[in-house]
């Protein structure tokens, strides 16, 4: 099976991964003598390596509120703008029915406060009597029109007025989670980054050996289930579509709440390519997960969308031969990796 990637890309199969280089070997305390002996009870570089990616995923799972809150917001604020023009609009009628009823009241006034019926009553002539008692019962059926609807116009615009309350106190609830979520996001990020600051480059390089390390063991722990050898889809014309679009931002930088042109999140990037590929989707990972129609791994084609993590925090696109393409995470940029490389937890397909 063939990895579909954009015009001049490069596949990599991630059927059979190469074997990583020895495992790095966690901080030893140093040779007597030596300068830098590690204090008593300090870390390990493999627990380093598990607390920043714990805080990195936590940051993803906080970025996934984030950006809920933000659609959200924009929903509220969008009905609010939308019971604005109603309010307007019922205000513009209840002018023109007050006018309308001001009008007949001229009328009346102008005829020496008779009512028409007494005026017909008082009438010599039989036909215009006639005439005019039709005319009479058109004008009181419109008069009785007029005040009904004015009554549901002014019904009307009682109920925009809760409806507006109602959307703005979603809208402030929404801020505020937006907020609390922007907060965990930037505090889970600096923690994690103050972490990695304290290793020197060596160390720095052995984390990222660790990183690469753990993925191939997920990877191929994955394969060797038998995961692929029931693969036989073949991406849609959209599923291809979105692949190329996906692929084509290799290179870019992750960055939380962004979606294009210049930087991505995860669900940025997979909510953006089937954009692209003319399938409107969900913003976030969670909400892919909801509403998208599930699929079996056996089942998965090139363009599918691969939610990993019980708490649905991250997501990446299928492209083929056991590779996906996604945003991993703060510091690091948009890359092909292997599809197991992480706990999967669904698969979602945008054009089923």
């Amino acid at each position: 099976m063939a990895i579909v990637t954009a015009p001049g890309l490069v596949g990599t199969a991630y059927a059979a991964p190469s074997a990583p280089s020895a495992p790095a070997a966690p901080f030893a305390p140093a040779a007597p003598g030596s300068p830098a002996a590690p204090e008593p009870g300090a870390k390990t570089l493999e627990q380093v390596h598990k607390e920043i990616e714990e805080l990195y995923r936590q940051a993803g799972t906080a970025t996934d509120a984030y950006n809920l809150a933000v659609g959200e917001t924009k929903a509220q604020s969008d009905k609010i703008v939308e019971i604005a023009k109603q309010v307007v609009a019922g205000q513009e009628r209840i002018a023109t029915l007050k006018n309308r009823a001001g009008a007949a009241a001229r009328a009346q006034y102008r005829s020496g406060g008779l009512p028409p019926g007494a005026q017909l009553a008082l009438s010599n002539s039989p036909s215009m009597f006639l005439n005019g008692a039709d005319l009479l019962r058109q004008g009181e059926k419109a008069a009785s029109d007029t005040l009904s609807e004015l009554a549901r116009t002014q019904a009307d615009l009682q109920q925009y007025a809760t409806d507006a309350s109602a959307h703005w106190q979603t809208l402030e609830a929404n801020r505020v989670k937006q907020e609390t979520a922007k907060k965990e996001i930037e505090q889970k990020i600096k923690t994690a980054e103050e972490l990695e600051s304290k290793l020197q480059a060596e160390e720095k390089a052995r984390l990222i050996q660790l990183e690469q390390d753990a993925q191939y063991k997920a990877q191929t722990a994955w394969l060797s289930s038998g995961a692929l050898k029931e693969l036989q889809g073949t991406a849609s014309e959209a599923g291809r579509k979105a692949v190329q679009f996906a692929t084509a931002q290799i290179g870019k930088r992750y960055e939380w709440g962004h979606e294009g042109p210049d930087t991505f999140d995860c669900s940025g990037l997979t909510s953006q390519a089937w954009l692209a590929a003319g399938k409107p989707i969900p913003r976030t990972s969670q909400e892919q997960l909801r509403l998208l129609p599930k699929v079996a791994v056996k089942d998965m084609r090139p363009g599918d969308l691969i939610i990993y993590f019980d708490d649905a925090s991250h997501v990446a696109m299928y492209i083929g031969d056991g590779a996906m393409v996604h945003a991993p995470r703060p510091g690091r940029t948009i890359t092909i990796a292997g599809a197991g490389s992480m706990p999967i937890k669904a698969v979602v397909r945008p054009d089923a």
